[in-house]
């Protein structure tokens, strides 16, 4: 199982799928670990009867359906499919509506779900997930890229209140994915995730959802600097080096 985790880890986003596949054939017995332990790119379905599309994943899937953050209802549709109590779901609500003015103000478009489930511990669980597909085609308002995608998810668990205190753990997975295509660079991939893990205590004075938007917005700010650094310093630090760039070369001296 460490093996596969490891595997996993340095597998392309695009390729997590098909690499899944053939480990859940090769490790049956690990098939509900690797399930809830590998992160696959986010899928997208419509809600037929709010006619809004929402992420699919394992957080809001029961069975072969998944439920809608908007309707509440699975789809297909499913008769003991797995609910939230009143309370939170009129937590989830507020939360999706909110969530999607932050998807608008930082992704400038994009789809975005909140899901939210008890736990045993007498907290609850909440899934924040954003997909912005950055495609010429997509989501893209920009079109740069040929094609291109961003995936985050942010799980964050949340203790059950103690003297106006509550107890969260964030853990933030982000995947990237980007094709360039022109003239001048040809074509070109890159491709990564990566993920970390916050936990803090904060009152509840302001509520629970005022205190998970200001750790996600904080994680989110921290996930791009690290792919920033990682993957395109990194890459572009390769690059220079093996190709100089023109002006350089022109002022190296003569051997």
């Amino acid at each position: 199982m460490e093996a596969a985790m490891g595997l996993m880890r340095r597998i392309p986003p695009k390729q997590t799928e098909t690499a899944l596949s053939a480990l859940l054939t090769l490790l049956p017995h690990h098939s509900s670990d690797l399930l809830s332990q590998v992160d696959q790119p986010l899928q997208v379905l419509c809600d037929v009867d709010q006619g809004k599309e929402f992420i699919l994943c394992e957080y809001n899937r029961d069975a072969d359906s998944y439920r809608s953050p908007w309707s509440n209802k699975y789809h297909p549709p499913l008769e003991d499919g797995t609910l939230p109590s009143l309370e939170l779901r009129k937590l989830e609500v507020e939360a999706n509506d909110i969530f999607a003015i932050y998807r608008d103000q930082y992704y400038e478009g994009g789809i975005s779900s909140v899901y939210m489930w008890e736990d045993d511990n007498e907290g609850f669980v909440s899934c924040f997930l954003i997909k912005k597909d950055g495609s010429k085609t997509g989501h893209g308002r920009r079109g740069y890229l040929q094609e291109g995608g961003w995936d985050a998810i942010h799980v964050i668990e949340v203790g059950p209140e103690e003297e106006g205190v509550a107890h969260y753990r964030l853990t933030s997975t982000v995947m990237l994915s980007l094709t360039t295509d022109n003239e001048s660079s040809g074509t070109f991939s890159l491709s990564g995730s990566i993920r970390r893990q916050m936990d803090m205590s904060l009152s509840v004075a302001e509520g629970h959802l005022c205190n998970m938007g200001r750790m996600i917005e904080e994680m989110e700010s921290k996930l791009r600097n690290s792919l920033d650094q990682v993957y395109f310093g990194k890459t572009k630090e390769m690059v220079c080096t093996l190709r100089p760039p023109a002006e350089v070369v022109m002022r190296l001296p003569d051997s």
